[in-house]
């Protein structure tokens, strides 16, 4: 029992002895410097292959960073640009060599903080800055449409300033352009064409959202000696969900109005040898007065078809002359027979209330004709009446992606009735 507080002193203190070797632990590394020891300048110790003397590295070439002497090796780089992306690279297994693997931005400063260890393990630093110069070449998107409001089914588009027909380039393209949506929907773009994209949600846009267009090109490198350029941004407001329909079959057409049936009304729609285009169309515009002949669409002057008629609340559809309008002179056939030469035709009153009522982007589908189905592109926007596993693979990003023939660009014919 004498004993016992010698033991209890003993014990106390050897746990003091190991607290104090764990503090003393705790303060250096595994190589023996103090954590806390600040790194040396490694100016002297790695040298890379940027320009000096401020000029601009070509943004085609890789940067490279080396060891210099026996005395010590990289342990890691980092390289930034003022944007905040990080240049992708790698470093060699003796830590003697780094190498960018990632493309370098044109007309862009990097700063890059180099790390590194001398022979005893001690750590040095050195951080340095450089730009890169101008792309000589730069591809930009012109979006469209027009900022404004626009119905649920307006497509983006975007207008490429040159073209781009290698995949891989395409779907550098394709990730930099991006498409914002309150609330988000889920959408993709399509190729066109070499110089074109179509942009569309899965579904129609959600009425009331707001969307904005950017393309974020700016110096990113799209192929070879190819970069990108700046583009203007793009906001767009959507509207309420109007969606008309125009039966061929019943000579009728009901507008509704988010889900709500508003207006039902007699129409006329083509005649044999003149059917109205079945499936969706967009309204491209409308235009309070139109001149329409038949020879713009390839009646013969003089022939039994043969008209020229001033048309008023013509409401476009389609490039090549397709429209809702007024049609008084053929307010007797209206609900019951088809007698126009393709656009759908309506009494004065009722064509002047769909005019104020719709705007560019609404929807106007056609059913029941013995029309052709209104083509995807090249005259209007038929982007809906392509299904959505499809339109995906119009995408650069989808891996397996088809080919598809495209119609050709739009050409502005004159209308027809």
């Amino acid at each position: 029992m004498n004993d016992t507080p010698r033991i209890r002193t003993v014990l106390s203190c050897t746990l003091l002895a190991l607290m104090v070797t764990a503090s003393a632990g705790a303060c250096a590394g595994t190589d023996g410097h103090p954590l806390s020891a600040k790194p040396y300048d490694a100016a002297e110790q790695v040298s890379f292959n940027a320009p000096a003397d401020g000029k601009k590295a070509d943004p085609d070439k890789a940067l490279e960073i080396t060891a210099q002497g026996d005395d010590g090796r990289i342990t890691d780089v980092t390289a930034i640009d003022e944007t905040g992306h990080h240049l992708a690279g790698e470093l060699t297994a003796d830590g003697q060599r780094w190498r960018s693997t990632g493309s370098l931005t044109a007309g862009g400063r990097y700063t890059v903080k180099v790390s590194t260890e001398d022979e005893d393990g001690a750590p040095g630093t050195r951080t340095f800055t450089f730009e890169t110069a101008p792309a000589k070449r730069g591809l930009t998107a012109t979006f469209g449409p027009e900022a404004g409001t626009y119905g649920v089914g307006q497509p983006i588009t975007a207008a490429l300033s040159m073209p781009v027909k290698d995949k891989a380039a395409r779907a550098v393209v394709e990730r930099a352009l991006k498409v914002r949506s309150t609330p988000a929907v889920e959408g993709s773009w399509y190729w066109v064409d070499d110089k074109k994209l179509h942009f569309r949600p899965k579904e129609y846009w959600p009425a009331g959202a707001s969307v904005s267009v950017s393309g974020n090109l700016a110096g990113v490198k799209i192929g070879d000696k190819l970069y990108g350029g700046e583009s203007k941004p793009l906001t767009l407001k959507i509207g309420d969900r109007i969606e008309a329909v125009a039966d061929a079959g019943s000579y009728s057409m009901t507008v509704r109005r988010n889900g709500e049936v508003i207006k039902t009304m007699p129409v006329t729609t083509g005649k044999p040898g003149f059917s109205t285009r079945n499936g969706i169309k967009v309204v491209l515009g409308k235009e309070y007065f139109v001149r329409m002949r038949g020879t713009s669409v390839g009646i013969a002057e003089g022939s039994s078809e043969s008209y020229d008629l001033p048309v008023y609340y013509a409401t476009r559809v389609t490039w090549s002359g397709e429209y809702v309008h007024a049609a008084p002179w053929s307010v007797g056939s209206q609900g019951f027979a088809n007698v126009s030469h393709g656009c759908v035709g309506m009494s004065t009153g009722n064509a002047a209330w769909f005019f104020e009522t719709v705007r560019p982007g609404d929807i106007v589908q056609t059913v029941n004709s013995f029309g052709d189905t209104m083509d995807t592109f090249g005259n209007g926007f038929g982007d809906w009446n392509l299904a959505w596993d499809k339109w995906r693979q119009g995408s650069a990003l989808v891996a397996d992606a088809k080919s598809a023939a495209h119609q050709p660009d739009p050409t502005r014919l004159q209308p027809s009735i």
